[in-house]
């Protein structure tokens, strides 16, 4: 018998959004970036390629921060051969172009980032940032596409990949000139911390995926916290640098998200 769902299944609720509600994304993403444009020129660390990661297998330097990325490929296959065969059901497409965006760019960061890190510096350092913008330019059209469920989810996912390549472009063409800026790209870090829960929260996102979400954005504050600590991580504990623990922590934060889309599918049978 075929199964009947709840329009709260697919949307979080069918009740109405104030027009103040749906308001407060457009207006807090103009405020980060007026913020971030207030602030002037957001300049890579001097000694950000300066990792400790020095553990090293044949063949491969940096062994810990290499191998590291592979986390990465594993969550995007996985959430690709889960999600593919549901993109076109009424509880993934609208969501499905910025999902997409999300796995293509997360497997691009495990070749990207390994290749960087083999030999850390500028030069390389443009394949490590054009996935990971790709990942939060991704996240944002696909839950704004679950969300409010309408048909230009696959021209926002494009415009925001092309977003997400200029503003590595932005940083090359600076730095090439000495002066550096990360504020473009940082807006892509930044964006999903506060307007994902934002769009959730106003639109009624189902509990699991709600928390799924939270856990990853947890994950991922972690993660950069590790980053920063980087040194004094690995002198204290000597065999994983807090760099190699950014990207295992950033890999949970990716499969806490991918389980929380997958989940819909796992009641898809149950009828209501």
């Amino acid at each position: 018998m075929q199964a009947t769902f709840r329009m709260d299944e697919l949307t979080g609720s069918d009740r109405p959004v104030k027009p103040w509600m749906k308001a407060a994304p457009a207006i807090i993403t103009i405020g980060i970036i007026a913020a971030f444009a207030a602030h002037g020129r957001i300049a890579q660390p001097v000694h950000y390629n300066d990792f400790a990661d020095h553990s090293a297998l044949p063949g491969i330097p940096h062994a810990g921060d290499v191998l590291s990325n592979a986390g990465f490929a594993l969550v995007a296959i996985w959430g690709w051969l889960v999600l593919w065969p549901h993109r076109n059901s009424d509880r993934l497409r609208d969501g499905w172009p910025g999902y997409r965006l999300f796995l293509i760019g997360l497997l691009l960061t495990a070749f990207g980032s390994a290749f960087f890190h083999l030999a850390p510096g500028n030069g390389r350092l443009t394949w490590d940032m054009l996935p990971i913008a790709l990942v939060g330019a991704g996240l944002l059209a696909g839950v704004r596409g679950d969300r409010q469920r309408h048909a230009t989810t696959n021209i926002e996912a494009i415009g925001l990949g092309l977003y997400a390549v200029a503003s590595v472009a932005w940083w090359v063409v600076t730095d090439r000139h000495g002066a550096g800026d990360l504020r473009p790209y940082l807006v892509l870090q930044v964006l999903p911390l506060i307007l994902i829960p934002l769009w959730q929260a106003i639109h009624r996102a189902p509990r699991i995926e709600r928390i799924a979400f939270a856990a990853a954005m947890g994950l991922y504050v972690l993660a950069k916290i590790a980053e920063v600590f980087d040194h004094p991580i690995a002198d204290a504990l000597g065999f994983v640098s807090g760099h190699t623990l950014k990207h295992l922590i950033a890999t949970a934060a990716t499969a806490a998200v991918v389980w929380g889309v997958t989940r819909r599918f796992a009641t898809a049978g149950r009828r209501v």
